[in-house]
């Protein structure tokens, strides 16, 4: 069996992780198989329409490293379709839906219905109070055929409802939960077609899905109760219904589903707070689906060659930033020098513009000091903005007031940090530029620690407070060597001025 999955987003805003993990499943289960993994844009929904949206959305999933065989795609930001099933975007089908629509009606297994929103609002309002199930009453269910003709030539405002059978269960199976069953008398006629002439997403995901030789329709939970719709829509058309793939609920850390209003959901969120994509979609993998082994770290590539649906949990999963976070520092530590600089540039020119004017050494050696700079931070970052703003002492003179309230060192004094920094100063100041090495400055101010008699701590933690003006930051002689001579004289001067 050819496997062909599909991501089918609505352009009404920025891509969700939610989505992105159904973009990944579907992807992975198409490349494990040699198959194909097409991109429809569901757009039916014109109120909703954010412009820049579907760009938005398709330039994150190739950040993500999720290509694209078929369907709708961007290059070079413009929207482009590829594929002989097109055209891939829904409101440029709206005669097929139209066609597909007069067949039901012919058929007998759909109707047009006049209710007016009004009366709609009353029915629900009477089922409310009422604590019957919601949802439409079949009012025009039976509508002889003449009479609604009648009625369209009239110009009478009508949509276009399923003729869901009273009777009896559909079931079907779905991979991951097994055998599912609804009743029937339990759903209502769904709208298939609207007033406005756009087709619901009931009717255009079953016609889409069949036309574009959809195998697998993978979408999240809150999606299961529709498929009984979609089932029996199949069954209406003749056509042989895809394998059905409904993922795991998507929740926080108190159980409570994704809120775009109390939780970041946007993968673009992600991106600008600096985490890499490849750990994004380690971590998003993990939601819902589990190797069954203590791995967890996975390249793209052995994903592909991982995944499963048998492994796929029916159990809602919890999106732990605290997981996300540990996933992002492994690959941050994993990074060489030159990938770790050419990552975090974008962030660093961000928050400081004019970071090159604080290079101490050449400017063609630029790349070499930055690599040297984020090497200070690069084992503890979580993301590459927390690389960046760890960093920001390197830009910024430390504030006065702040060193001489941290720099004296547990039982010492201020005179005696004082004394040390004046010799630390005269140490350091015969250092040439050309020696300004760690291999040079180490051995020096060891061979000092060792003839002067002062502890470790009376000197490294005021010469660090001096350099960076925090409590928690590089060691000394790292700070110093990416400062320069000439900016680690000057503080430690300026500490001792300070005290």
């Amino acid at each position: 069996m050819l496997v062909k999955t599909r991501f089918a987003p609505s352009p009404t805003g920025f891509l969700h992780v939610g989505g992105l993990r159904t973009a990944l499943f579907a992807y992975l289960l198409a490349k494990k198989n040699n198959g194909t993994f097409l991109l429809r844009i569901e757009d039916t929904d014109q109120a909703r329409l954010m412009p820049g949206s579907m760009e938005s959305m398709l330039n994150m999933l190739h950040w993500a490293g999720i290509t694209i065989d078929e369907g709708v795609d961007v290059e070079q930001n413009k929207i482009i379709q590829k594929g002989e099933l097109g055209p891939y975007i829904q409101s440029e089908r709206l005669e097929i839906y139209q066609k597909y629509t007069a067949e039901l009606i012919a058929k007998g297994h759909a109707y047009y219905c006049f209710c007016t929103k009004e009366r709609l609002d009353e029915v629900r309002k009477f089922q409310e109070l009422n604590k019957l199930p919601t949802g439409y009453d079949g009012h025009c269910r039976d509508i002889k055929s003449d009479e609604a003709k009648t009625r369209l030539k009239n110009n009478e405002t009508s949509v276009i409802r399923l003729k869901m059978p009273r009777e009896g269960v559909t079931m079907f199976t779905d991979l991951v939960r097994g055998q599912v069953e609804f009743k029937n008398s339990l759903i209502d006629d769904q709208v298939l077609m609207k007033s406005d002439g756009f087709p619901t997403y009931h009717l255009a995901v079953v016609v889409d899905d069949h036309l574009m030789k959809i195998s697998h329709i993978i979408r999240g939970e809150e999606w299961l109760s529709s498929t009984p719709k979609h089932v029996i829509l199949y069954q209406m058309f003749g056509w042989e219904a895809p394998h059905f793939v409904h993922l795991p609920l998507l929740v926080n850390c108190d159980k409570k589903k994704l809120s775009k209003r109390h939780d970041d959901v946007s993968v673009n969120d992600y991106k600008a707070k600096g985490y890499l994509p490849e750990a994004l979609i380690n971590f998003i993998a993990f939601l819902g689906w589990n190797p069954g082994t203590e791995r967890e770290i996975f390249t793209f590539k052995e994903l592909e060659q991982e995944f499963s649906l048998e492994k796929v949990s029916k159990n809602p999963a919890v999106f732990n930033l605290e997981k996300l976070d540990w996933f992002n520092q492994q690959y941050l530590r994993s990074l060489s020098r030159e990938e770790l600089v050419a990552r975090a540039k974008p962030f660093l020119t961000a928050q400081f513009p004019d970071y090159a004017n604080c290079n101490p050494r050449v400017k063609n050696e630029l790349d070499i000091w930055l690599g040297d700079l984020f090497a200070l931070e690069q084992e503890r970052a979580t993301t590459l903005v927390n690389l960046v703003t760890e960093l920001g002492f390197i830009f910024k003179t430390p504030n006065p007031k702040i060193v001489v309230e941290m720099i004296v060192w547990k039982k010492s004094t201020p005179e005696e940090t004082k004394k040390i920094l004046q010799e630390l100063v005269g140490l350091l100041t015969a250092i040439s530029e050309e020696s300004w090495t760690a291999t040079e400055i180490d051995p020096c101010l060891r061979a000092w620690l060792e003839s002067s008699g002062y502890g470790v701590g009376n000197v490294y933690w005021p010469m660090r407070v001096a350099l960076s003006g925090q409590k928690n930051s590089p060691g000394p002689t790292e700070i110093a060597m990416v400062l320069g001579k000439k900016n680690t004289i000057l503080r430690l001067s300026t500490a001792v001025e300070n005290l």
